[in-house]
């Protein structure tokens, strides 16, 4: 076997590992600062200030629109307008070949109950449908509406017009015919302007929608009461 070399305590191990070499990291290089590459991460640090400020801009700004919202909710208290179909004239409601024969008189009240909104009713028109079907329309005159205050509307639907119903609504309308009640719905479509102070609101459109049950007047008799119907006001 050779001499032993007793230093080695029987075993060898091969050369000795030397320690691993210590790195040293420089502020300033090799990214660990925002601003190593003006390219890269200065960018990225000013587009996340940008982004940042912008938020909370909006974010003041929604809350600034919101305040004011509600402090002029406070002050107006604004309420729905109110309309009624008070009263109804039907005397002529006759369906042949298609072609149907109608007069119909429609009163109706407004009611604005608002103490601090006034109304401009810029438009104002009336439609009248029987079985989803429109047999007329008329034009009713714009006007202004005080603070709490009632105005009243008078439409008038006269003539003849084709009217197209399937056998669902032709026996719809013969059980009308037989009682002597018909199911008439007439409908506003309006622009309207509001008032607040001095100040006036671009224009908006409800529509308001009147389901009538109006009984036919002939030869002096009536066939039923009509009874007021308060009608559904619809912000579109």
């Amino acid at each position: 076997m050779g001499d032993k070399q007793p230093h080695l305590n029987g075993a060898y191990y091969g050369p000795s590992i030397p320690p691993p070499s210590k790195t040293y990291h420089r502020p300033g290089r090799g990214g660990g600062g925002c601003c190593c590459n003006p390219f890269s991460c200065c960018c990225s640090c000013i587009a996340n200030c940008i982004c940042t400020c912008i938020c909370q801009i909006l974010i003041t700004i929604l809350v600034i629109v919101g305040i004011i919202v509600f402090v002029c909710w406070l002050i107006f208290r604004p309420n729905t307008v109110k309309f009624y179909a008070t009263d109804a004239s039907l005397t002529q409601f006759n369906l042949a070949n298609n072609t149907l024969h109608f007069n119909l008189a429609l009163n109706l009240t407004i009611r604005n109950p608002n103490r601090r909104i006034g109304i401009y009713y810029d438009k104002i028109e009336a439609r009248a449908f029987y079985q989803g079907q429109r047999f007329s329309s008329v034009d009713l005159q714009p006007f202004y509406q005080g603070k709490k205050s009632t105005d009243y509307l008078n439409a008038q639907f006269r003539g003849q017009n084709i009217v197209l119903l399937g056998n669902k609504e032709m026996s719809n309308y013969n059980d009308d015919r037989t009682s002597g009640m018909y199911d008439i719905d007439v409908k506003l479509y309006m622009r309207i302007r509001l008032k607040f102070w001095f100040v006036k609101s671009t224009k908006v459109k409800p529509k308001i929608d009147c389901d009538l049950k109006i009984p036919l007047s002939s030869n002096g008799t009536t066939s039923g009461v009509y009874e007021s119907k308060r009608c559904d006001f619809d912000w579109r």
